[in-house]
């Protein structure tokens, strides 16, 4: 019993964790995030009752980091050696994870939260219209404006690439 319950609790943070780094692209920031929903929901309720209560203290305490420092946040481009299967390989996957954070940096965070819980974390808009306290409306909103913003964004990528190439 006691495995099964440290079990769900690595998966409740784990979850929380993935939530948290799809708000914010940064690891040391999420991880903050985490600790501090849990440092505040383990003094109100004494444990973590569900992942949904975990989720939305992660995402309240992420709104009131963004509402304080009203800071835009620049990320330094990494470097990294090379892999063991050439050159390039390092490279193209540098190249393709820039492209997507690239992408994913065109979108609010409101639009952003909504498409992760949407598409990674596998909840229904009633469900995330639950989870985030909007109607169910306007998270659809969230999500349809979320996925013209990055195809569109994912087309001018790509047919710049395209001139590119000739």
């Amino acid at each position: 019993m006691l495995k099964r319950r440290r079990n769900r609790e690595k998966d409740l943070l784990n979850a929380g964790y993935r939530f948290a780094f799809a708000l914010t692209h940064r690891a040391p920031d999420a991880e903050d995030l985490v600790q501090a929903a849990c440092v505040r929901l383990l003094g109100r309720y004494g444990r973590i009752e569900s992942e949904a209560l975990l989720l939305t203290a992660v995402r309240n305490l992420f709104y009131d980091r963004v509402r304080r420092d009203k800071v835009v946040v620049f990320e330094p481009l990494e470097t990294h050696g090379e892999s063991a299967e050439g050159p390039n390989r390092g490279v193209d996957e540098i190249d393709a994870r820039l492209d997507l954070e690239g992408l994913l940096s065109n979108l609010r965070p409101e639009e952003r939260e909504a498409l992760y819980l949407n598409v990674v974390a596998g909840y229904t808009v009633q469900e995330i219209a639950d989870l985030t306290g909007r109607p169910a409306g306007t998270v659809g909103s969230l999500m349809h404006r979320a996925r013209h913003k990055l195809n569109e964004a994912a087309s001018t990528s790509r047919s710049r690439g395209n001139e590119c190439d000739r």
